[in-house]
């Protein structure tokens, strides 16, 4: 038996049909950026998430980046992050010139703890970026409390949260503006990169979609200095198919993580923890075990894909090793040598999830 972490083939052939479609209508459009299906992808985003706007450009990371460059973040600027998230949150920062201050996570959560986040901002600090790390949305309410206490904006890293919810709310509109990467292992994924940019600002909007289109809005009109990060014309139509399933999709994952959470009984692993005020999209179901390597070699003999999310802290990655070669994080460090992900993929069957919980709950060493 081989069960992938992740089965992507599976994913295209349920909806395989309506995909061919709307590339084919796409490429017969001849139109093949900022088009039709840019346009209406946005709009459809963006009443799915409950904000106003929506902005289509290349990645995940732009996105962020794209946020940073249009509320003025750079140089001399400090930009609180999660001290555990995939480095792109982090690099989002650097790229402007900012600098990332990392906040330790909560072990319950993995998100970032709204307790340790007042004790790292200075003068310097313009902003807090919430990640909502394997599709968990963080703690919304109390990261506000203290971002309007200190004048500061919030910005989301949902690039693993389409479709979670925060106390009846989606991900995407809980702060002032939200990243969302569609990089083709997420729930809602392309058949290539691509991302966008969720708020309720009029103003930031109208910036943003200068920004990702070399500085315009007219064609040869330039109003400011911008880039080149546009979500093809392509992607969206495959982004609005996909999007008519994500609930359903999520919907699988959910029962996918309540069944393994039922099923694994296992005291040398410690399975996620869901607050009463989160509905997660379930990315990812992430386990943490002092015996991780162990029980990373039995699932792969006996034919389960696992995979490690993410075995280097960005403060350990030779990116920061000059600014942060200094720093310890002791909650991030053993985070990080202990979680392993089990797949949960919409396309994993019952039996398949039934067989990896039973390979889990016979202990390491049967």
């Amino acid at each position: 038996m081989k069960i992938p972490f992740l089965n992507l083939k599976a994913a295209y052939t349920e909806i395989a049909p309506e995909i061919k479609k709307a590339v084919d209508q796409t490429l017969s459009s001849g139109w093949y950026i900022l088009g039709e299906q840019v346009q209406l992808f946005e709009n459809e985003f963006a009443a799915y998430c409950g904000v106003r706007h929506c902005i289509g450009v290349a990645s995940g990371l732009d996105a962020l980046f794209l946020i940073l460059k249009a509320y003025g973040i750079g140089h001399g600027d400090e930009v609180l992050v999660p001290a555990h998230t995939f480095i792109a949150t982090w690099m989002a920062v650097s790229n402007t010139g900012a600098t990332p201050i990392p906040v330790e996570p909560s072990n319950a959560t993995y998100n970032i703890d709204p307790a340790k986040i007042e004790a790292a901002i200075t003068d310097k600090t313009k902003a807090i970026i919430a990640v909502h790390l394997y599709g968990l949305p963080a703690d919304m309410d109390r990261i506000s409390e203290i971002a309007n206490k200190y004048d500061l904006r919030i910005i989301e890293d949902a690039a693993q949260a389409h479709g979670a919810s925060y106390k009846g709310r989606r991900t995407g509109s809980l702060g002032n503006a939200a990243a969302f990467s569609f990089y083709p292992g997420k729930n809602l994924g392309a058949c290539g990169d691509g991302g966008a940019i969720t708020t309720n600002d009029s103003e930031l909007h109208q910036q943003l979609q200068q920004l990702r289109n070399y500085g315009s809005s007219i064609k040869y009109h330039h109003d400011r200095i911008g880039y080149n990060s546009r979500l093809d014309e392509i992607q969206a139509a495959v982004l609005r198919v996909k999007l008519s399933k994500l609930d359903e999709w999520n919907t699988r994952r959910k029962n996918l993580a309540r069944f393994y959470s039922a099923h694994i009984n296992n005291d040398d692993l410690d399975l996620p923890e869901t607050p009463h005020w989160a509905f997660p999209a379930w990315h990812l179901y992430v386990i943490h075990s002092s015996l991780r390597t162990h029980y990373m070699k039995k699932l792969e003999k006996a034919g389960i894909e696992t995979i490690r999310h993410y075995p280097i802290a960005p403060h350990a990655s030779g990116a920061y090793t000059d600014m942060y070669h200094e720093l310890s994080l002791p909650i991030t460090e053993q985070i990080t040598s202990d979680v392993f992900s089990i797949p949960i993929g919409p396309h994993l069957s019952e039996s398949n999830a039934a067989y990896i919980a039973d390979s889990l709950s016979q202990g390491v060493y049967t």
